[in-house]
């Protein structure tokens, strides 16, 4: 497997590996993102068993050891499986989360103390600004929470409008029905009361990128895709009351 490094948006790289044994026959892509900046910040960690192929990737762009911040969406291997091991190797970093996510599991697990952001803070890079959004149970577990670039526009959503295959870095197709598609298949996400709101939520921060872990990633009418995206859970929902 490659790993595959493309710059998505200025100062934001993505590292992309396809698993094929995930989703045979066409697999299944797993992305890591750095935002550049005075104080570098990882999104996603990977597998554990891919951390040297990853971090070496990452290496090829920055030293580790200017890694200010570390950061995924929720508990889950390829989330944040490898984060002792990117501690280890990034001795100036520190993992950041939501409140919820650090008193859950990264207050007790990670290697040094966490950063624990409340909802809707920003972190200052240097030239970019990450705004912190807590999304419990969007794409899904009740830590999971998003990551807003806002110089770039760029939305770092974790699963949500995860699709399977190996396309683009950055594409400007659709991607609602394929997100649907997947959806419908793996049930992945959990729709809830509050899948809706939170959806409409990212809309409104007008974002110009979304940054996937699986498939590539969307350059355009974002937050169109979002509503869409929302419109659809919530026909859903009625239905399954009606």
């Amino acid at each position: 497997m490659d790993t595959r490094t493309d710059e998505i948006a200025a100062g934001i790289y993505r590292f992309s590996t396809l698993h094929t044994q995930v989703s045979p026959p066409v697999g299944m892509s797993f992305n890591e993102f750095l935002i550049m900046d005075d104080e570098p910040l990882l999104f996603h960690c990977g597998h554990r068993a891919m951390f040297p192929q990853i971090s070496a990737a990452v290496a090829r762009v920055v030293t580790l050891d200017r890694l200010r911040w570390i950061a995924y969406s929720h508990v889950e291997a390829d989330e944040c499986g490898a984060l002792d091991e990117w501690l280890a190797a990034a001795p100036n970093a520190t993992v950041a989360h939501g409140a919820i996510g650090c008193g859950i599991w990264l207050n007790d697990v990670a290697a040094r103390k966490p950063r624990s952001l409340a909802d809707n803070e920003v972190l200052e890079l240097g030239g970019k600004r990450i705004r912190h959004l807590d999304t419990p149970h969007v794409p899904h577990g009740w830590d999971a929470r998003m990551l807003f670039e806002e110089s770039t526009g760029t939305l770092l959503c974790s699963d949500l409008f995860g699709h399977v295959g190996d396309g683009p870095a950055v594409t400007e197709s659709d991607i609602v029905g394929k997100a649907i598609d997947a959806q419908n298949k793996s049930r992945a996400m959990s729709v809830t009361p509050a899948t809706v709101p939170t959806l409409r939520r990212l809309a409104a921060l007008r974002p110009r990128r979304l940054a996937l872990m699986h498939g590539s990633s969307f350059a355009g009418d974002a937050a169109a895709a979002l509503g869409a995206l929302a419109d659809h859970f919530a026909a859903e929902l009625r239905a399954s009351v009606g």
